[in-house]
């Protein structure tokens, strides 16, 4: 694994990546400052720099205390505030973070300005996808559109099976109850939970995850199955739609209500 979770709150994860050249510390979604001041008192490594994917407190609270400390370059979208991103980005812009060249994908739906990070190098297939899609599930939509949400589960389907995806939560147990609700016969989702179980009960992280898991067992990326979106219709009374970003909608809507 490239990229090192610190909890934070209540299931927040701070993702960190230490480059060995630089000697240094990247973090991502920096919630809460302290966690990373005494990350790097205990490693011995000073702050590089910051990746923020979307405006949330629990992703951005420690970013005023971290620029004060370290005075570090922080990555973000382009429509937040300037105290908080130094450096703004839209989509297809790119930043090199050690040895990962990221390029930005902007994908609105959990919030407007949610951006997300992607390197798609041959050796080092990374996601860095915030509050979009987590293990077994994906963000509720906030601020966009159910169409928007879509959108984006479907550039994620593009991505290779080996691409690593670090969601920002340890929400996996409860999305996996849903998933099997309204997938209960998936071999690979009943593995999927048993494994994610047996991390958690050993106090392990269960992310990061992969594209090929998620491609066989995230039921926001099975919206094309209509076994899946019939049993989400029924649990809350809807019919069931035909156009792709109403299945996501129906999908999203019972889980919501889970």
């Amino acid at each position: 694994m490239t990229f090192f979770p610190l909890p934070a709150f209540n299931d927040n994860y701070i993702w960190t990546y230490r480059d060995p050249h630089a000697q240094g510390v990247w973090v991502v979604d920096p919630g809460d400052g302290q966690v990373v001041m005494n990350y790097c008192q205990r490693v011995g490594e000073p702050l590089l720099g910051i990746l923020i994917t979307h405006k949330h407190n629990d992703h951005i609270g420690g970013v005023a205390m971290l620029r004060q400390q370290f005075d570090c370059p922080v990555y973000g979208p382009s429509n937040l505030a300037a105290d908080i991103v130094t450096h703004p980005l839209g989509e297809g812009d790119q930043v090199v973070v050690g040895q990962h060249k990221f390029t930005v994908w902007e994908i609105p739906g959990h919030t407007l300005e949610h951006i997300c990070y992607v390197s798609q190098a041959n050796e080092h297939k990374l996601l860095l996808s915030g509050d979009t899609l987590f293990r077994g599930g994906c963000g509720r939509v906030f601020e966009g559109t159910y169409e928007q949400m879509c959108q984006a589960m479907s550039r994620f389907l593009s991505l290779a099976d080996d691409t690593e995806v670090f969601g920002t939560h340890e929400y996996t147990l409860a999305n996996y109850r849903f998933a099997l609700a309204i997938d209960p016969h998936n071999p690979m989702l009943i593995a999927a939970q048993q494994d994610a179980q047996s991390s958690r009960d050993t106090g392990q992280p269960t992310l990061p995850t992969t594209i090929g898991l998620e491609r066989a067992t995230n039921p926001f990326l099975r919206f094309d199955r209509d076994d899946i979106v019939e049993r989400a219709a029924s649990l809350i009374s809807s019919p069931v739609p035909a156009l792709p970003d109403q299945r996501f909608g129906v999908i999203r809507r019972a889980k919501d209500e889970f």
